[in-house]
């Protein structure tokens, strides 16, 4: 009985933790048009979760695609369809790899770091302050944040798949030898734009980007104003994007393709 408890505890403290996340949509929403006065404020930001994520996202992005096309190698092999590599590395990388490895990362670098910046804030009676001055904090902290993930994660995306389809590239043709012609060419008569770059790749990257903003900003911004607190909200912010993203990756996936 104690057990069941528990779980209907757990339930519905998850449920109540996704209304008030959506209410606090609402609320950055409404502050955007407030938040355009700073500007110079969400450059700043865009310039932290995004230009200073780009090492990360780009050697992860070579990898990924390095490792992708040694797999497929092997096994289109057994089939005599090696000259398809390219291909299938690129589908791979445009409606799956791509937006959620670097939601993933995204999450665990920029995410982690906008939680923290805004604890801090919370703790250190920043936030207060603002308040007490009449600045809306949700204009000039929360929105400019949310607006920046939102700018960034598309943006990165693209770059971890030209990144990816690169390193393929030096697998595939350099490495396992695969005619260059035959790589770039099966590649560009079977990606299509619309299927797999836009409703594979920007959807998905503009979703998760808010999702991960929008829990990253949440977390700092409600975390109680104590260090421990704002370690506890860090590590929710990974947990909850991550599990976010690969759900959200499955009903994007059943509904756009």
């Amino acid at each position: 009985m104690s057990a069941q408890v528990s779980r209907d505890n757990v339930i519905t403290q998850s449920l109540a933790q996704i209304g008030a996340c959506g209410l606090f949509l609402l609320r950055i929403l409404a502050a955007v048009p407030l938040s355009l006065k700073h500007a110079r404020e969400t450059v700043r930001q865009l310039w932290f979760v995004g230009a200073m994520s780009l090492t990360i996202i780009m050697v992860c992005g070579l990898f990924v695609g390095m490792v992708l096309a040694l797999q497929l190698y092997n096994v289109l092999s057994m089939f005599g369809g090696t000259a398809m590599s390219g291909t299938v590395v690129a589908i791979a990388i445009y409606r799956e790899l791509g937006p959620v490895v670097t939601a993933l990362l995204f999450a665990g670098r920029a995410g982690t770091s906008i939680t923290a910046e805004i604890g801090l804030m919370r703790a250190t009676d920043q936030i207060a302050a603002m308040e007490m001055m009449a600045v809306d904090p949700m204009a000039y902290v929360a929105a400019p944040r949310f607006l920046a993930g939102v700018i960034a994660m598309p943006l990165l995306c693209c770059v971890f798949c030209a990144m990816g389809i690169f390193g393929g590239h030096l697998v595939g043709v350099t490495w396992l030898g695969i005619d260059n012609g035959t790589f770039w060419s099966n590649m560009t008569a079977t990606v299509d734009v619309w299927r797999d770059v836009v409703s594979g790749m920007v959807w998905k990257s503009l979703a998760f980007g808010s999702v991960v903003s929008l829990i990253a900003v949440y977390q700092g911004y409600t975390t109680p104003p104590t260090s421990e607190g704002v370690a506890y909200a860090t590590t929710r912010t990974v947990v909850a994007s991550s599990i976010a993203i690969l759900a959200l990756d499955f009903v994007l996936t059943a509904f756009l393709m």
